[in-house]
């Protein structure tokens, strides 16, 4: 067994006790693999061990990538988790089936657009920066509501929850814990948080989906 595939299996192994443990259901939390600078020979043990959830950070990257394997694996689900550009709106609709970063109106505008011409929207969920980190893209959470609002009832844009990345140097559960009571008051269900430091304290929060790249398949090489 190759060392991908046994962390994989550990890892859903370990997500099913945690769950349990918080009197979840492991089925209701989504593993996105995040293979972002990982090319398709280190993605397909994961594709033939039955796993069809991943995520990117680059549409570009994904562009060249994924459509060949779609072909195999028709049921993927390809999240984009990095930010998107306003101009390249239209090929991110073309590669992805969910977009996790909506994180200004500018960016609504254009998905609307899109939407006008014709192109399908994926799921979306809403960036929200529960540090109030300037460097770092999101709504703040004081607009956040606001802006679920207007990208639901102005824009109508499918948006199906929250994200966040909790600060690097803080403890994530009061973020996690923040980004539920966002979403419970939006009357969202979806809630993407934790990553492979953090997903158990995101798991006990309610997280949907928890977003893992090292702990599955190791440290990767920099980015170019």
């Amino acid at each position: 067994m190759s060392d991908a595939l046994k962390n994989y299996k550990e890892i859903k192994s370990h997500i099913s006790a945690v769950a349990r443990q918080w009197a979840r259901d492991p089925l209701d939390v989504n593993l996105v693999a995040v293979s972002k600078t990982f090319e398709t020979p280190d993605i397909e043990p994961f594709l033939a061990a039955g796993h069809r959830v991943f995520g990117e950070n680059r549409v570009q990257e994904a562009a060249r990538k994924w459509p060949d394997l779609r072909t195999q694996y028709p049921d993927l689900e390809l999240h984009l988790l990095g930010p998107l550009q306003t101009n390249k709106v239209e090929d991110a609709l073309r590669v992805f089936d969910v977009i996790e970063t909506l994180d200004r109106e500018k960016l609504a505008i254009k998905l609307a657009a899109a939407r006008d011409k014709g192109f399908a929207l994926p799921r979306l969920f809403i960036q929200v920066n529960t540090g109030a980190e300037p460097q770092k893209a999101g709504i703040l959470p004081e607009n956040a509501l606001s802006f679920v609002t207007l990208c639901r009832d102005t824009y109508h844009l499918p948006v199906i929850g929250l994200m966040c990345i909790p600060p690097v140097d803080e403890h994530p559960a009061p973020h996690f814990a923040l980004l539920q009571k966002l979403a419970d008051k939006a009357g969202l269900s979806g809630l993407s948080m934790g990553m492979s430091d953090d997903f158990e304290a995101a798991i006990a929060q309610g997280a949907s989906h928890i977003r893992l790249g090292r702990a599955l398949f190791g440290h990767r090489a920099a980015a170019l």
